[in-house]
């Protein structure tokens, strides 16, 4: 494998980001440390945001919502054309896993920093996925899925067993998926997943597996290049969720020792590697109180949590994968990627943990990310900017690297002390109740830790003089009442400076 760290001649010159947020400033940092021109484009809900202004290149485009811009194709791809952009990055949501998206990219001459359009098309189809990591071997929950025999299979889904979790074929994020553990309800559990796959996706296909309780969410990010050569960069543990969705994210994994981590990691590497998988990825597994582990699913792009995996082996992984789209080898054999220290990503949500995680908006007025050694921090949002409920509710990414999993809890609990975001509502106080549980500290959680300890996202209780004090300084704090107290009366002004 050819060992340098960029191409002595890049096959594209600059590179076109279709994503928002973050993960484009992300992205635009490692273009512009190449030397390669970086270019967006943005909706006007995103005009003030930080990748317009830091982008070499900002391309205006245009939807009936914000969301429905970002997922406009021909309009990014005719951004592309009239910026002369060699390259799109997709970033992670939005077109990240859209094949015909991918294909597009391709026809129109220009390079899709992803996998092919035929691994997407693979592995974004939860069912296809299964069935081929099954042949090829690897392990799999039992399950029933209904396009084997549609007309079988609510009978073979009961003889799966209970607990069952139902899933959408072409899901992702936790929509559609309902756990039964009563079979009397399996019936009408189907009808209402296979109605939000419909309304999620356009697309009401089910299939069901055995759901394991309590389990874990461990995944394994993967390097692929387009000769073959398939490396795994270790595993991440994505347990602490909320609605099927990742909150926390650490690596190493507190669950694994070293012969299972080594098993998990080369399962995953052997998964990519039978696919022939081209550029980063990541496969997911269940995993079980006992050790055993269950093939999930595989994600075609970039994670959010991938700044865990830099920050212990100190990769850049959107170098990796422009080096991987540039048509290099990968620089690196298994061997020469070493991990070293504990990192944890924390997702700073604009919501409200104490009511049901309910998302928040409102201008950020204030902006102090929190700073020192070990602390990174991802974001696209700044001051007077402004968050509303037009995207996910996530604003940024707290990255904290240890030299132990409990220098690194120490040092992240300082941090999301020191975070200040004020305008609206975030999850920061309710990070540090998590991270400050015994659980959580032992490393003992799973994918349902937060719904089996509700008192976690609840607001504590606050005593009626603490509360009146903060009402008094927040008034005291509101500009027409500074103002009314600085007014000197003016019979008083009239006096002048005479003293008795």
């Amino acid at each position: 494998m050819s060992h340098s760290s960029a191409p002595s001649s890049w096959p594209f010159d600059s590179v076109l980001v279709a994503n928002r947020g973050e993960i484009a400033v992300r992205v635009l940092r490692t273009v512009k440390k190449l030397g390669l021109r970086g270019i967006v484009v943005y909706h006007a809900a995103d005009r003030g945001a930080l990748a317009v202004t830091m982008a070499d290149q900002a391309i205006e485009i245009t939807g009936s919502t914000p969301v429905a811009a970002y997922l406009d194709a021909a309009q990014i791809l005719a951004a592309a054309k009239a910026s002369g952009a060699g390259a799109i990055h997709p970033g992670y949501g939005f077109l990240s896993e859209n094949t015909g998206f991918a294909r597009a990219v391709e026809a129109a001459g220009l390079v899709f920093i992803g996998p092919r359009p035929e691994q997407i098309e693979l592995m974004g189809d939860k069912v296809r996925a299964r069935n081929f990591v099954e042949k090829g071997g690897f392990p799999v929950a039992p399950s029933a899925i209904e396009d084997d025999d549609p007309a079988t299979f609510v009978e073979r889904a009961r003889l799966v067993g209970a607990p069952l979790l139902i899933k959408p074929s072409a899901g992702g994020g936790g929509k559609g998926m309902r756990i039964v553990r009563d079979l009397s309800l399996l019936e009408g559990e189907i009808e209402r997943a296979r109605s939000e796959g419909l309304r999620y996706f356009g697309d009401g296909r089910l299939y069901v597996e055995r759901y394991i309780e309590n389990p874990r969410h461990i995944e394994v990010q993967v390097l692929g290049d387009a000769y073959g050569n398939v490396v795994h960069v270790f595993e991440r543990e994505c347990s602490v969720q909320r609605r099927f969705q990742k909150i926390v994210e650490e690596t190493p994994s507190p669950a694994l020792d070293a012969p299972l981590r080594e098993r998990i990691c080369e399962t995953a590497a052997g998964i990519a590697r039978s696919a022939g998988y081209r550029n980063a990825g990541t496969v997911e597994f269940i995993f079980g109180q006992g050790g055993e582990f269950y093939f999930l699913e595989m994600n075609t792009r970039l994670q959010v949590e991938h700044p865990v995996t830099e920050e212990i082996t100190g990769l850049d992984l959107v170098h990796e994968q422009l080096r991987v789209a540039a048509g290099e080898t990968l620089r690196l054999q298994q061997h020469d990627i070493r991990s070293s220290g504990h990192s944890i990503e924390f997702r700073i949500y604009a919501e409200d943990p104490g009511r049901g995680y309910t998302p928040t908006t409102g201008p950020v007025l204030v902006l102090h990310p929190p700073q020192g050694e070990g602390v990174r921090w991802d974001s696209g949002v700044v001051q007077g900017g402004e968050v509303t409920s037009a995207f996910d509710p996530m604003i940024a990414k707290l990255i904290i690297r240890g030299r132990d999993r409990s220098d690194a809890i120490a040092r992240a609990d300082a941090a999301l002390r020191d975070t200040v975001l004020l305008g609206c509502k975030t999850n920061t106080a309710f990070l540090r109740r998590l991270i400050a549980h015994p659980a959580f500290i032992a490393g003992d959680v799973h994918t349902g830790f937060l719904d089996a300890n509700p008192q976690i996202a609840a607001d504590p209780e606050l005593g009626e003089d603490r509360l009146q004090a903060l009402l008094a300084v927040a008034a005291m704090s509101t500009q027409p009442l500074r103002e009314g107290a600085d007014v000197i009366p003016e019979l008083h002004a009239a006096i002048g400076d005479w003293t008795n």
